[in-house]
């Protein structure tokens, strides 16, 4: 199996036409591999900085092709059903091959910053008439320092439009080696409370904040976000107390909203994993209005909600 390598970038998928990861038509680029452990997080297929084999139970149609094609014993068909011996997976792609009805994809491919670049250039037309780009997202993209850098530096010198969606739960070392290659930067503030924080992410917020500092002191343009999360940070002092620090920043763009949402369930599945976050409801939209309005009242100048 092979690991995180600074000339390569571990990649789930190249998402074309978004229109929500920066200014206009975008593609966007997600890296695998996340230092939180965020329970509701929406993209759990990019936690691990490896290869994994996602399984969609759904679409199984019990033929066994799986069970004869893998060398190392992981499927097993028992009772009607489909298990997955997940220990033993090496994620080498055997079983996705013979897979007809597509229940088995290996989640996360090895690309050359070259061989990304000349695929992200597919779409320039897009990005020329609307004031796209590329955004780099995840998982966390600074889990793969090394190639974001090369991969920046290529998509600068090609003239386009650089973005990185980031927890900035890494270190000024590696955030700053970006910073000359982007012109937009993305940042998750997701509490201002370190325990609450690790209560929720499992991580400190102590880089997020420091990082963010310094943002505020660099000369590129920022957006901050906050997923809302029920019962994590959905009360008006949670979001007032990020609206006050984030204020200060004299190259704050906007201050945005992101309202929890169940789609990644069947991700979890695909996975294996438990979904924690199963039972919680999206907030309404007067909930989050009235919360947009409170980072207004802190201090804001520009709140949206997404």
């Amino acid at each position: 199996m092979t690991g995180p390598n600074p000339t390569r970038g571990l990649i789930t998928n190249v998402q074309r036409f978004s229109v929500h990861d920066g200014p206009g038509i975008r593609t966007t680029v997600f890296l695998k591999g996340c230092p939180l452990r965020c329970f509701w997080c929406h993209n759990p297929e990019t936690w691990r900085p490896e290869p994994e084999v996602q399984f969609f139970p759904a679409r199984c149609v019990g033929c066994g092709a799986c069970v004869q094609r893998c060398p190392h014993g992981v499927h097993v068909l028992a009772d009607g059903c489909h298990h997955l011996q997940r220990e033993l997976c090496r994620a080498c792609g055997r079983c996705v091959e013979t897979c007809y009805a597509e229940a088995l994809a290996v989640c996360g491919r090895w690309w050359e910053p070259e061989e990304l670049l000349a695929e992200l250039l597919r779409d320039r037309p897009f990005y020329d008439q609307s004031g796209g780009g590329i955004t780099l997202s995840g998982g966390e993209p600074l889990s793969q320092p090394g190639f974001c850098r090369r991969l920046l530096e290529l998509c600068k010198g090609a003239g386009l439009h650089t973005a990185i969606e980031t927890a900035a739960v890494c270190t000024w070392e590696d955030l700053a080696a970006l910073l000359p290659w982007l012109d937009l930067l993305i940042v998750d503030l997701k509490h201002m409370d370190d325990a609450r924080h690790r209560q929720a992410t499992g991580a400190s917020n102590r880089h997020v904040l420091s990082n963010l500092r310094r943002l505020a002191r660099a000369d590129r343009p920022l957006i901050v976000r906050t997923p809302v999360v029920p019962g994590v940070n959905d009360t008006p002092e949670a979001i007032a107390d990020i609206a006050r620090f984030v204020s200060q920043f004299s190259n704050l763009l906007y201050y945005e909203l992101m309202p929890f949402h169940r789609l990644a369930g069947a991700k979890y599945e695909s996975l294996g994993l438990p979904n924690p976050a199963d039972a919680l409801e999206a907030p309404p939209r007067e909930a989050m209005e009235a919360l947009a309005q409170q980072a207004r009242d802190a201090g804001v100048g520009e709140v949206r909600v997404g």
